[in-house]
């Protein structure tokens, strides 16, 4: 199985090319750093160290807390966070850094990856969430380098399918030295599909184990005073094809009652920003560029958040969010970055990506489910009406965020036994 596999993989290196190159019309980073994708990455990492891959944004906030807390543990032994697109790695770099080393993962061809372990060399390998490359996770046994699966999440379609691989996957899960579990359900999931239970451990969610820090509040009320000092603010934020639209046309609405009201929108992918800037010229909206580094004048009504790594900052500014990808069936983004700023958070009804995260907030009245620009103008009108109902939802998402963090203290112990020992 694993040779089919292989082989594939070889056959379809053409095609990946050409994806990689069409891409990079709309977004040129997708045509730059090829040679890392086949584990040239000679005098751009450290060996002996840790080695963590978050294949992309979301993957690599939920990792922030996790190599910060790696950082200051370990001081000396150097991390490598690998991801596999442009937008993982614009984050990495602005989350980390020269703190850490940066270069994409390389395909999963045994070649690519032989070369780039004997370039790193790791002590630990941690993957985030569910990457599960066989010519990685193999290459890994053979050279009896512990590898931790961490924040892992299994849906139960991701396992429907897995299933259909039988001994391929019961093999190649019993090849990983542990599976830290966001929760019971996903960590059944493995166990059903061949992980040895002595493999698992529940540690909860790493998602949780986000704060404000007082440099990122004090950031954000000086960006606030200078952009809104006397006028409502929301924001929309990690947005798709489709939801740009329904947006501004709430927005529109809502200018009828709410004449001095705010909208910061962030498309997910860079390559959308253009796409958004034209939407809103066309729906006739006073707007800037964040890039341009203009502050709002008293008659913009659309900042266009066309910048990376400031998503936290810009939440920071806002009186509501709304998180996209939930509007059109892409499963949502990360709920509880707004939640971290006390500040009512609003979904679309499609939130598979987040289940466990969603579910919490919305028993919690922590989260507002919304359908199209209609609900949509209708719940932010009774947030910027109501203060006290405003503060009320906010107030249940942070607390949310509060109970259930935890998850970073219990996954460091278990990489304890994997790592030299700490000079306290």
């Amino acid at each position: 199985m694993t040779t089919i596999y292989t082989v594939l993989l070889y056959l379809i290196q053409p095609l990946i090319w050409l994806r990689l190159w069409l891409r990079g019309r709309k977004a040129p980073a997708y045509r730059k750093r090829w040679a890392e994708r086949y584990g040239f990455c000679e005098g751009k990492v450290k060996p002996d160290g840790i080695l963590l891959h978050s294949v992309s944004v979301g993957e690599t906030l939920a990792a922030v807390p996790l190599v910060r807390a790696l950082r200051h543990r370990y001081p000396t032994l150097p991390i490598t966070v690998t991801t596999m697109t442009p937008t993982g790695s614009e984050r990495a770099q602005s989350a980390f850094g020269k703190d850490v080393h940066h270069v994409y993962l390389p395909y999963d061809l045994p070649g690519a990856i032989h070369r780039f372990l004997d370039t790193t060399s790791p002590k630990l390998v941690i993957i985030m969430e569910t990457e599960l490359w066989p010519n990685i996770i193999k290459a890994l046994h053979d050279r009896k380098i512990p590898l931790v699966i961490a924040n892992a999440r299994l849906s139960e379609r991701s396992a429907a399918g897995y299933k259909k691989l039988g001994k391929f996957m019961r093999q190649l899960l019993q090849r990983i030295t542990l599976i830290a579990a966001q929760n019971q359900e996903d960590g059944e999931r493995f166990v059903s599909l061949g992980l040895k239970r002595s493999h698992l451990t529940v540690t909860g969610s790493l998602k949780f184990d986000i704060s404000v820090t007082p440099e990122l509040a004090a950031r954000a009320i000086t960006l606030r005073s200078q952009w809104a000092p006397r006028r409502p603010v929301w924001i929309a934020t990690s947005t798709h094809e489709g939801e740009e639209s329904i947006i501004l046309a709430a927005h529109r609405k809502l200018l009828a009652r709410f004449p001095n009201l705010l909208l910061i929108l962030v498309p997910r992918h860079p390559e959308r920003f253009a796409d958004a800037r034209d939407m809103t010229q066309k729906g006739n909206f006073s707007y800037i560029l964040r890039s341009s580094g203009e502050i709002p004048s008293g008659s913009t009504q659309v900042v266009i958040g066309d910048t990376m790594g400031e998503l936290m900052l810009l939440y920071g500014i806002a009186d509501l969010a709304f998180v996209g990808g939930s509007l059109v069936e892409r499963g949502g983004h990360n709920p509880l970055e707004p939640a971290a700023h006390a500040i009512p958070v609003l979904m679309g009804p499609h939130t598979f990506n987040f289940k466990d995260i969603c579910s919490k907030l919305q028993q919690a009245d922590g989260l507002i489910t919304v359908t199209d620009a209609d609900s949509l103008d209708k719940e932010i009108g009774n947030l910027l009406t109501d203060d006290d109902y405003r503060r009320y939802h906010g107030r249940h998402a942070v607390e949310v965020l509060h109970q259930n963090q935890g998850a970073l203290q219990r996954l460091l112990q278990l990489l304890e036994p994997h790592l030299p020992p700490r000079n306290h």
